[in-house]
């Protein structure tokens, strides 16, 4: 027991040094931005607990930022484009697919299927194998 409250008094200790440190530099912060009214100075006890408040938020705050880098490098997220969800579409037929039946799989319009199917033939990733109908290479 007697080493908890050693701890606890250290950790005062060390977060009142903390809160110090943490009001020198919000002031030195307003002293760098333009020149306000005088504002009446507040008392010490208000501002050890506004200092405190603010040092929780900024490790929450550091705490989130992290999160979301690691939820950014845990996760890349690829997007599909159109060229690739035509492609997949052929490449899963053996005997190929009309533009009918891409249409209705990709949910593409005339003008973005055909040019696909253009970008796809000059790739050489695809062919025609009869008008309308088009076979992985």
């Amino acid at each position: 027991m007697k080493k908890i409250k050693a701890q606890l008094k250290t950790l005062s200790k060390s977060l009142a040094a903390l809160s110090k440190k943490v009001e020198k530099i919000t002031d030195q912060v307003d002293k760098l931005k333009a020149p306000k009214k005088a504002v009446p100075a507040k008392k010490t006890v208000a501002k050890k607990k506004v200092a405190k408040k603010k040092v929780a938020k900024k490790a929450a705050a550091k705490k989130k930022v992290a999160k979301k880098a690691a939820a950014k490098k845990a996760a890349p997220a690829k997007q599909v484009t159109m060229l690739d969800a035509v492609f997949d579409v052929i490449k899963r037929t053996k005997k190929g697919v009309t533009v009918t039946q891409l249409r209705e799989k990709t949910k593409l319009d005339s003008r973005q299927l055909s040019n696909a199917l253009y970008k796809l033939t000059k790739k050489g990733a695809i062919q025609t194998k009869s008008r309308g109908l088009y076979v992985k290479k």
